[in-house]
């Protein structure tokens, strides 16, 4: 199939760009009739690097109390969307809270119905003690859980059908698409593979899909033979193996050398390594010797510091998600071992009041783009939805921005040009024989202020040389 882009605008360039069979097959001027992008700008197709695509598509169904400003005020909340059915909220983040999450307050508003908060950040949930019982952690002091027990607990509470799920991550695609994404990678817990193939069967096609691997779906991985970048189809293919060594900063369980303020002598007093070095280097061993990519979740200096400690004595390249704080030395690492630094820019407008309070006097090393890129490190920005919005827009206002909301600018010197931010958001190019994955966009993207970055108006996306959203 043919198909010609007309007065498409590339840098201060009208051309034409052809497309023959998804994939760029000439870039001119010509006197064809085609689609007239009437001099709108042509960019390459978006991805979106981090995604937990499940939940953010269950995410829109499910109260959000992330307004609220204190325990209190999450349970009120609560309270008012109670109907007698068990229920799920997302949100919450108590990291500034002057009120602990607890099992009292909750269940003052809650009765005998089992609720559920997951945190924010999805590495804590706050639970009322009817769901403490259902969930197998009755008599738990607070009703707060954090990491593995969390995690267990939000998949427990994913019991929708797979054919509503797989309608509601439709919309989700739809949405994707709307905002300029052709990709994803999919970080979601669970075996990805036989999901993804499912909806494309029932006839997913607006995105490209690379779906993660656990490790407890290693065993199975390297059984199957799969192996990172094999495809399945012309969408889904093989994304990297991921392993998660710590927490996060609203949860104070990101590992960190300096102490938490307030927890000091705790046993959460440096956050939590929830993989041992000796124990990341054999899965990375293993994986890599399977074909298969790395991918280490490090939030914490301590954490970061460790995953390239582990890359650097396995010896292979792979990929650091989050890299939240970093020591000195570490952009210049991540340089040297050719690790990509898969980064979620929108956390640090997210985390800068809880990273001054937590990290205070350190925060210079938090979020550090401009140090990766000046050290020569490769970025990929993700948005981690549903932690934040699934829009690589958002991503790329913070990192060019370091602000939103009117504030002032969160350590400026950090902050990133928008062809570097484009960039780090993008997997091709508008040239002769990429694929024709576009994004089409009313203003451009590299001169757009960072609040016009934000709320960037998109006329088109176009995936293998065909519209997935139109509004032209």
């Amino acid at each position: 199939m043919a198909m010609l882009f007309r007065n498409a605008r590339i840098g201060g360039e009208l051309v034409d760009v052809r497309v023959v069979d998804g994939v760029i097959e000439s870039i001119g001027r010509c006197d064809e009739s085609g689609i007239d992008l009437e001099g709108r700008w042509l960019s390459p197709g978006l991805w979106d690097n981090h995604v937990h695509f499940s939940q953010w598509a269950m995410h829109a169904r499910r109260l959000d109390v992330s307004a609220a400003r204190s325990a209190a005020e999450a349970a009120h909340l609560v309270g008012g969307a109670l109907d007698g059915q068990p229920l799920v909220a997302v949100g919450f983040r108590d990291g500034l809270w002057a009120d602990a999450p607890s099992l009292e307050v909750l269940d003052a508003v809650s009765g005998d119905v089992p609720v559920v908060l997951i945190g924010g950040d999805l590495h804590s949930v706050w639970l009322n003690s009817p769901a403490l019982e259902v969930h197998g952690f009755a008599g738990h002091p607070s009703g707060l859980l954090r990491e593995d027990d969390a995690f267990a607990v939000t998949r427990r509470v994913a019991t929708v059908s797979d054919a509503q799920l797989d309608a509601w991550c439709a919309t989700a695609a739809h949405a994707a698409a709307s905002r300029g994404v052709v990709g994803i990678v999919d970080l979601e817990m669970a075996w990805n593979l036989a999901i993804w193939q499912r909806r494309i069967a029932g006839g997913h096609d607006l995105l490209r899909i690379e779906f993660g691997i656990y490790p407890e779906h290693l065993d199975r991985a390297i059984a199957e033979g799969l192996r990172t970048t094999q495809h399945f189809g012309e969408l889904l293919s093989v994304g990297p193996f991921k392993v998660i060594t710590d927490g996060s900063l609203n949860t104070r369980t990101a590992y960190c050398f300096d102490e938490y303020p307030g927890l000091e002598g705790t046993e959460l007093s440096h956050g939590i390594l929830t993989v041992p070095s000796s124990a990341l280097i054999g899965l990375l061993r293993r994986a890599v010797a399977a074909g298969l990519e790395p991918a280490v979740h490090a939030i914490g200096d301590h954490a970061n510091t460790l995953a390239l400690d582990a890359f650097e004595i396995v010896g292979c390249t792979g990929r650091l998600e989050h890299a939240q704080l970093l020591t000195d030395t570490d952009p210049r690492r991540c340089a040297a071992l050719g690790v990509v630094v898969s980064v979620q820019p929108e956390h640090a407008m997210d985390d800068r009041d809880v990273a001054d309070r937590y990290w205070a006097g350190r925060t210079d090393r938090a979020f550090v783009l401009r140090d990766l890129l000046d050290a020569g490190a490769e970025l990929a920005f993700g948005s981690d939805a549903p932690v934040a919005p699934l829009d690589p827009w958002i991503a790329m206002a913070a990192a060019v921005g370091r602000a939103r909301g009117g504030r002032e600018p969160w350590h400026p010197e950090q902050s990133v040009t928008n062809a570097e931010a484009l960039a780090a958001s993008t997997r091709t190019m508008i040239s002769t024989g990429e694929r024709a994955d576009f994004v089409v966009t009313d203003i451009d993207p590299l001169t757009a202020s960072a609040d016009a970055l934000r709320s960037m108006p998109v006329a088109a996306t176009v995936l293998a040389g065909r519209f997935t959203h139109n509004a032209l």
